[in-house]
């Protein structure tokens, strides 16, 4: 078999490391060459092997994967940020998820990952009035991934789904930076009210899995929501809820819970 050399075309550490696992993982595996080689190896960047696989996930009869890799390319061409927070990406469910052990996985295996990489594409979309197609790109999503966010909610970089089953994000929901949530989690209204009506999640929170935060409330910095609650009312920074309706139980425990991922509330007997 002759010798695969990943294409580099500027100094990269994460591309690089994420082509160096590719080959590694060809020699373990040939049967995966073919989806390796396609999804990683072919490219020269990481703006253009994510633009690759947006395009073959969501690409139906509807619109060709020819015309979503188009909209994908011209969006990391035109917003290098993007391109940053997917790398900021990729370190969080690297530092954050055991199960991950290299970082092709992500790209290549993990649907929270690769369906946040296309709403932020949908995002782009929204933000160049580009509003039809920003919905298409939401419903695709939804449809491959089962994860729901509004084209139109603001998400900062360093966020991680875990399993990212039935992930629900609202039109007017902001969630900071390195923000950590686990699958069936909502962030959504309350009823049938217009306006902001969505949650503000803090940077460093933790969302435990099934947790629903309701209205426009604001999550405090580096708290934690337990799993299973519904939280209704603004959470101080830097401290645990839990239960339905959710109320503080104490501290959050750890100077930044989403990447702790701890979990566990405090026996307070």
């Amino acid at each position: 078999m002759p010798e695969t050399k990943p294409r580099m075309s500027t100094i990269d550490p994460v591309w690089q490391r994420v082509c160096d696992e590719a080959v590694a993982a060809i020699q373990a595996e040939p049967l995966l060459g073919g989806l390796i080689h396609s999804s990683l190896l072919h490219h020269a960047s990481m703006e253009r092997a994510l633009a690759y696989r947006f395009s073959l996930k969501l690409a139906s009869g509807e619109m060709s994967e020819q015309i979503l890799r188009e909209i994908a390319d011209e969006a990391f061409s035109r917003d290098p940020d993007l391109g940053q927070m997917a790398r900021a990406d990729i370190m969080a469910v690297f530092e954050r998820d055991p199960a991950c052990h290299r970082f092709l996985q992500p790209i290549l295996f993990f649907k929270g990952y690769q369906a946040v990489q296309a709403y932020r594409i949908g995002h782009w979309l929204w933000t160049q009035g580009r509003i039809d197609l920003a919905y298409f790109v939401q419903m695709r999503v939804s449809e491959v991934f089962g994860v729901d966010i509004h084209p139109a909610a603001q998400v900062g970089r360093g966020l991680m789904i875990d399993h990212a089953h039935s992930i629900v994000i609202g039109e007017t929901a902001v969630v900071g930076d390195n923000v950590s949530m686990l699958h069936s989690v909502t962030l959504g209204g309350t009823g049938k009210e217009d306006g902001d009506r969505h949650p503000k999640i803090g940077n460093g929170v933790l969302i435990g899995a099934g947790a629903k935060v309701l209205g426009n409330i604001h999550v405090g910095h580096c708290s934690r929501i337990a799993a299973g609650s519904v939280v209704l009312h603004d959470v101080p920074p830097c401290s645990t809820v839990a239960g339905v309706p959710a109320r503080v139980v104490g501290e959050a425990g750890c100077a930044q819970p989403s990447v702790t991922m701890d979990q566990l509330i405090a026996d307070q007997a």
